[in-house]
């Protein structure tokens, strides 16, 4: 290979097998040419050394919501992204102005991330009630890497149900088009109840929240799309799932060949309902928050490779969406794009090698192949985009809201510190940020396409 024609070579720790070792990474036109041992005759228009920090893939956030808020849009979480060593975000279907079910919205949504992105996206679709499965395969030819769906009707516009009975057909077209079918899992008739009860009871208390939506709502949810999933041989992946049970369940049936991925969020290792107390509706999330020993058990099945990808659930509503006196006026969701990495990292150091290589993996390959752009992201191997996060665990960060680049303009980890952070984030080749600023220009994020 000619090194002269290298733009970057970026040395640290490389992960190669179940170690890690020091490795130069040669990188030439946005792609990875060669990882080879530190040299100092390597020629390269710039040169970076990190020292013992690790060079791990940039994260390919698989659940990012960045036009649920008018306020805030593929800009801003995409620069908030890039803050966070995420080189990718898979963009939910949901938006304000519509779901992206058919193909005239995809395109349209295609042309606005081309417009705003500061790193990549991967677009997903969704699929309209009473028949909208039928256009499964024609959304996929238009760029969509995946479809979510919900068995809870949040919003019977927006983000509504799909019942069981056309999850079957959606299960069907979406296996038929070759693409993974994500689901919001509760089961709608047990948390309807629910809210109606606590609404009337307790409408001050923020755990009524979590009262509303019972561990039964999710496993209930999580058993009927596994189910439907096994008679049609679909492609499952299971969103933001808060329970060690739930675990449990997807892996009982990936057992007996289910093509089933799971997901959690970095909400759910951190925080447990208790934290209510302190932060009241900001920490409204779908599903809530469970006990302390349900966080502990979600985070020994990351270690032991159960649990297939974490992802943010990245929904940046302002504060007056989250500050309510009534828990059940407040808009469920909190950003998160930013912190997660550091946030999931950190967490995994302090629990040894076996849980920090099982959180690079979910946070990096695992959803880069579940949604179709693993054969470009979430590796640092020859051929692949030179997408690349420094996580320095000597860099501790005190979490702030006013180093957010999310227009939410708080975070839920308010002063926790981390002991780790990105200190730089490569996307394609180019430095985007140096850890203290965000380098590039809107426009330069490219939609990826699905293998």
């Amino acid at each position: 290979m000619n090194t002269s024609r290298l733009d970057l070579a970026v040395t640290g720790l490389v992960q190669r097998g179940e170690s890690w070792l020091r490795q130069e990474v040669h990188i030439a036109n946005g792609r990875i040419t060669a990882i080879a041992d530190p040299s100092a005759t390597t020629e390269a228009v710039r040169k970076i050394d990190v020292g013992n920090a690790y060079l791990v893939p940039g994260m390919v956030d698989a659940h990012v919501h960045s036009l649920s808020h008018p306020g805030e849009g593929v800009a801003a979480s995409t620069r908030s992204a890039a803050a966070g060593g995420v080189t990718t975000i898979v963009e939910m279907p949901f938006d304000l102005a519509g779901p992206i079910n058919t193909v005239q919205r995809i395109k349209e949504k295609r042309e606005l991330v081309e417009n705003d992105a500061f790193v990549d996206v991967a677009l997903m679709g969704t699929l309209a009630p009473e028949g909208g499965w039928r256009a499964a395969e024609s959304i996929s030819d238009a760029g969509a890497v995946g479809f979510k769906v919900s068995l809870f009707n949040t919003d019977p516009a927006r983000f509504p149900r799909i019942d069981d009975a056309e999850l079957r057909n959606v299960m069907a077209a979406t296996g038929g088009a070759g693409r993974t079918v994500a689901v919001h899992a509760e089961n709608n008739e047990i948390v309807q109840a629910m809210l109606a009860l606590e609404k009337a009871a307790n409408p001050f208390d923020p755990k009524a929240h979590v009262r509303s939506r019972p561990p039964v709502s999710e496993t209930m949810g999580v058993l009927t799309a596994l189910e439907i999933a096994f008679e049609q041989s679909a492609k499952l992946h299971l969103c933001h799932l808060s329970l060690p049970r739930s675990v449990d369940l997807v892996n009982w049936y990936r057992e007996q060949g289910l093509d089933v991925t799971l997901e959690t969020c970095p909400h759910y290792l951190t925080f447990t309902e208790d934290d209510h107390d302190a932060q009241q509706g900001r920490l409204k999330i779908n599903p809530p928050l469970r006990k302390a020993a349900d966080r502990d058990g979600m985070w020994s099945r990351l270690a032991q490779g159960k649990i297939d990808i974490v992802s943010s659930d990245h929904a940046p509503w302002p504060t007056e969406y989250k500050d309510h006196e009534g828990i059940f006026a407040n808009h469920s969701g909190a950003p998160g794009v930013q912190t997660s990495m550091a946030i999931t990292l950190s967490g995994a150091l302090t629990r040894g090698t076996e849980a920090f290589n099982a959180a690079v993996a979910s946070l990096t390959s695992a959803p880069a192949a579940r949604f179709g752009v693993g054969h470009v992201k979430g590796s640092i191997e020859v051929g692949f985009d030179a997408d690349i996060a420094v996580f320095d665990p000597q860099a501790s960060w005190n979490i702030d809201a006013e180093d957010m680049f999310s227009n939410a303009g708080w975070t839920p980890y308010q002063g926790m510190k981390t002991s780790g952070r990105v200190t730089t984030t490569i996307s394609r080749g180019s430095v985007v940020w140096d850890g203290t600023q965000l380098l590039g220009s809107l426009g330069r994020g490219a939609v990826v396409e699905p293998s």
